[in-house]
């Protein structure tokens, strides 16, 4: 149960790291937005609407001087159809060359809301289902040692 689904193991998220200094000098070392996004897409209902707030206000702070690599992360991951819409517009050949990627930015790029809300709930539910297969059979051993331990 050390490996997450989905997400590299520890060398390579501690080397992607980003260092955080509280007022007081404290420092916190926390896993990149990146992983972070990865490691939250979860059967969990209350991981989705955590994903959807950091990826809307990574976008917010990071908009208006925003690198090629922090457009192409926002296409791949934003969870709200108005603003995937929004970077999709902005962004429109970025947009274009990901949507064999993730074909819902197909929907976003000619704006169609409806469709897209909905094509980001499919998404959603095919991570939480892939999410659910992954840990079955790590759940079905962990009983099974549950079960031969000894009793006291």
């Amino acid at each position: 149960m050390t490996k997450l689904r989905g997400v590299d193991k520890f060398e390579k998220l501690w080397e992607r790291r980003k260092t955080l200094f509280s007022d007081d000098g404290t420092e916190y070392q926390l896993m990149s937005l990146p992983d972070l996004v990865k490691a939250e897409k979860t059967q969990r209902d209350k991981d989705w609407p955590m994903i959807r707030r950091l990826l809307e206000a990574d976008y917010f702070a990071g908009r208006d001087d925003a690198t090629p690599a922090q457009i192409e992360f926002w296409l791949r991951e934003l969870r709200t159809p108005e603003l995937l819409i929004e970077v999709a517009e902005d962004n429109f050949e970025a947009a274009q060359g990901l949507v064999d990627t993730r074909p819902l930015l197909g929907s976003a790029l000619v704006r169609d809301n409806g469709r897209l809300t909905g094509q980001l709930q499919a998404e959603e539910w095919a991570e939480r289902d892939a999410d659910k297969e992954y840990w079955r059979p790590l759940k079905a051993e962990l009983e099974q040692l549950r079960r031969s331990r000894p009793k006291a």
